[in-house]
């Protein structure tokens, strides 16, 4: 059975490249906390999911990690710093891919190139590497000769891929997901989750997913935490125990979905409580 949150114990403490220590956050100072008493470490390269009822605080949590909100309370730290404001070193992809409609597959992957520092300064000097550099991520997620193709030419899964792929461009850290293939159908979610599935196993960056999908969780994560009803705790963490890298043949085994209703079931009593 899932067993109730607490903290791993990493060997070092240079192990750990997310930290969050008793972090609580309210919108206003007269809201209720729409989390609280967050305690969460993952470990450099490793892929987690966070699952829970719509709600419970998967979005402000993903704020609280890439500096986009500050704690109320507590501490969060990346990389062995404080966050104290926007992280540089994270690429974001959402459930819309936000495409700008008006530039091409290429230029949309470009875009964070042209607007973070330090690439903006040396953009147009090193605009050709950049390029080279966008091109091969293209490639790498199937999109190869859609470089000058504009978002209307392309379906919603190329779309995301793309999405993906901007979220990539600068080499982050970290990438945070949110709910980014849950508008897809459930062959081109599939297909997409092997997608990144090969990116990170080639690349391993730290992964943060916010899902509704347990399947999806079951199959990317490393380890998966389960959120309460608002306000947002982590009332359960799960290692997943099939072996990286997984084929998509793995979610017909017994093992896949004992872990998939395991999941289900504390879902279940979260919205029961």
């Amino acid at each position: 059975m899932l067993s109730p949150t607490r903290l791993p114990t990493p060997d070092t403490a240079t192990d750990t490249f997310v930290d969050f220590r008793h972090v609580y956050l309210a919108y206003s100072e007269s809201a209720d906390f729409a989390v609280e008493d967050i305690n969460l470490q993952t470990r450099h390269g490793e892929f987690i999911a966070i699952v829970g009822p719509s709600g419970c605080g998967k979005s402000t949590f993903m704020k609280l990690a890439t500096g986009l909100k500050p704690p109320t309370r507590g501490k969060v730290c990346v990389d062995g710093a404080p966050v104290t404001g926007p992280l540089k070193f994270v690429g974001m992809a959402f459930q819309a891919p936000t495409l700008l409609p008006w530039r091409t597959t290429l230029d949309n992957v470009l875009l964070p190139l042209e607007i973070v520092e330090p690439y903006r300064s040396n953009f147009k000097r090193d605009k050709a590497q950049y390029t080279e550099r966008a091109l091969a991520l293209l490639k790498t997620v199937g999109l190869d000769g859609y470089a000058n193709k504009y978002p209307w030419q392309l379906s919603g899964g190329m779309q995301q891929r793309a999405s993906i792929c901007r979220a990539l461009i600068h080499e982050p850290k970290m990438l945070l997901l949110d709910e980014p293939f849950g508008a897809l159908d459930a062959f081109t979610r599939e297909e997409l989750w092997c997608v990144l599935r090969d990116l990170w196993t080639e690349r391993r960056f730290n992964v943060i997913l916010v899902t509704h999908d347990l399947r999806e969780a079951a199959f990317l994560a490393d380890t998966i935490y389960v959120m309460s009803k608002r306000p947002g705790r982590i009332v359960a963490r799960k290692e997943n125990p099939l072996p990286q890298p997984r084929d998509l043949e793995v979610t017909y085994t017994e093992p896949f979905t004992e872990l998939v209703h395991e999941l289900r079931e504390h879902i279940g009593r979260v919205r029961s409580t």
